[in-house]
């Protein structure tokens, strides 16, 4: 047995085994390189996916926020028209104000007591005029602190003057306006709205 040579077969078992793990390498190499492609491409479509949701939700969001800006557009017109209504309501419910002020002057001054001058101001009334005497100035302030409409006159000039006779004078004075306020209609509109 000694003259047996194993060498030949031992080398075709060698070839045959490197064969096979150079077959198997390359059936490794070519799953790695299907298995790194295919997970690339899912990746990929993922990332697309991604980026195509992406733009979806950035076009939606530009979408509301002009529906947003539109929103508070309207928002802002609707507060000025409120603001406007409400300016008109005020004008409108003091129109008749000047009228009673200069109606409650009427009844206010007594006779020889004359205006030259009425400005008003905020909520105060600033006169400037004549008087036959200073006793006709001291009743104009009564009446004027008496009527439901002036409060606080205050004398803040007297001088003498002889435009309306010797014991005749000029004054300054300054008068506060009461607020009163305004009724939604007349007694006699709600009598008749009634009926």
């Amino acid at each position: 047995m000694a003259k047996i040579n194993l060498l030949p077969w031992r080398e075709a078992l060698r070839a045959e085994k490197k064969k096979e793990f150079i077959t198997l390498i390359c059936v490794v190499l070519v799953a790695a390189v299907i298995s790194a492609f295919g997970w690339d491409r899912m990746l990929s479509s993922q990332i697309e996916t991604q980026n195509d949701r992406n733009s979806l939700l950035k076009a939606e969001i530009t979408r509301l926020e002009k529906q947003v800006a539109e929103i508070k557009e309207l928002k802002k017109r609707r507060q000025d028209l409120l603001d406007r209504m409400e300016v008109i309501q005020e004008l409108q419910g003091n129109r008749p104000e000047i009228v009673r002020i200069y109606d409650e002057f009427v009844r206010s001054v007594p006779d020889g007591v004359y205006f030259t001058k009425m400005t008003r101001k905020d909520d105060q009334i600033s006169l400037e005029g004549y008087a036959e005497s200073n006793n006709r100035v001291s009743t104009l302030m009564r009446q004027l602190d008496a009527s439901y409409k002036f409060t606080e006159p205050n004398l803040t000039k007297v001088q003498a003057n002889d435009v309306l006779g010797e014991d005749g004078s000029r004054f300054e004075m300054k008068v506060k306006i009461v607020n009163t306020p305004v009724a939604q209609g007349s007694p006699s509109e709600t009598a008749e709205g009634d009926t």
